[in-house]
């Protein structure tokens, strides 16, 4: 079995690369907001779990997020690969994974990391908000706090991930196209 994750600020591309590989590759992508609306829709055990943290206003733990994880991938057994989009987010996420994945005698394969600036992560929230009527992509300070947290919390796992010899960087800049291409050659 084959894992990839795929990283980067917000703006960079990863919903639409994500579809691209989905299509190309056939992976299972495993998008862990997808996940936890699903399982809260479907009232699973783990979903009113995750759902009575939500009400209470809080992020759901990475144990619960872990094992909704677990199931998604034991439940797919006859997956290509799978694509995780949104997880890890931070290091503790990815050694919890690492030691998911090891249970099941698998581990991640690569992590592709599609890179862009600040200023062009500006430019892209402001332009989806519009496009998509996103009002929290609108606003400049959730804007701002957005790429601090992506800094403070996220780049981290560049660390992580090539120590383990696994990080490969995208330049996202250019056209979708092309940077599918270079995503490509890392598959």
């Amino acid at each position: 079995m084959r894992y990839f994750i795929l990283f980067g600020p917000p703006g960079a591309g990863k919903g639409t690369q994500a579809k691209l590989m989905v299509e190309k590759f056939e992976f299972r992508h495993v998008s862990t907001g997808d996940l936890l609306r699903r399982e809260i829709k479907n009232e699973t055990e783990l979903g009113k779990l995750a759902q009575s943290y939500i009400v209470d206003g809080q992020l759901v733990p990475d144990e619960v997020v872990v094992k909704m994880i677990k199931h998604e991938i034991v439940s797919n057994p006859d997956a290509k690969g799978f694509l995780f989009d949104g997880f890890p987010r931070t290091t503790e996420q990815a050694e919890s994974l690492d030691a998911l994945l090891g249970e099941l005698d698998h581990q991640v394969e690569k992590v592709i990391s599609i890179i862009i600036s600040d200023e062009t992560i500006k430019e892209r929230i402001k332009h989806r908000a519009t496009i998509e009527n996103r009002k929290d992509d609108a606003d400049e300070k959730i804007i701002e706090n957005r790429i601090k947290t992506y800094h403070d919390k996220t780049e981290p796992l560049i660390t992580f991930y090539k120590e383990q010899g696994k990080y490969v960087e995208i330049a996202g800049e250019g056209l979708i196209e092309e940077i599918f291409e270079e995503i490509s050659k890392h598959i």
